[in-house]
């Protein structure tokens, strides 16, 4: 099967949103901070803290929200050449090939730890850190996804 694909930039920052949310010590942070931002709510609320401290740990919580939802997905599309280039991703048994105008690749099943599929894509990833998205609007139709989701499951496996 060979499909042809275009990233679409508000698909990727969601993509990239689950990537950072999805990983353990990001959740765990996000979690710590959450409660830290409520235990200072309830604190200003008993007035067992000054506004000024509840308005620095609030910042502290928008802050992090931000950087995580919105600046740390920005840096990463803008920064990576991969997401405005069109490709064409033929599947075989074996391999999957990539072409792009630059040249092209043939990446092995094994290659990749395992795969993540969010609503929009397929994360391939290569290791914890590094991932190639295959979007699920590049397929005809719903039959085609179904058939590359049980060949990924089969060749790489879910994590």
């Amino acid at each position: 099967m060979t499909i042809s694909f275009k990233y679409n930039r508000k698909q990727v920052m969601r993509a990239l949103r689950y990537h950072f949310i999805s990983k353990k010590e990001i959740r765990i942070l996000i979690i710590l901070v959450n409660v830290f931002a409520l235990f200072a709510a309830a604190m200003f609320f008993f007035r067992k803290v000054s506004p000024v401290a509840f308005l620095l740990s609030s910042f502290l919580w928008m802050s992090l929200m931000m950087a995580f939802w919105f600046i740390l997905p920005m840096l990463v599309y803008n920064r990576a050449k991969t997401f405005k280039d069109s490709f064409i991703l033929t599947f075989m048994d074996a391999y999957m090939h990539l072409e792009n105008p630059n040249g092209s690749k043939d990446w092995n099943y094994k290659s990749f730890q395992y795969f993540l599929e969010t609503p929009d894509f397929f994360h391939l990833y290569v290791d914890d850190r590094s991932f190639f998205l295959i979007p699920k609007d590049a397929f005809s139709d719903s039959d085609q996804v179904h058939e590359i989701r049980k060949l990924l499951q089969d060749k790489i496996g879910k994590k």
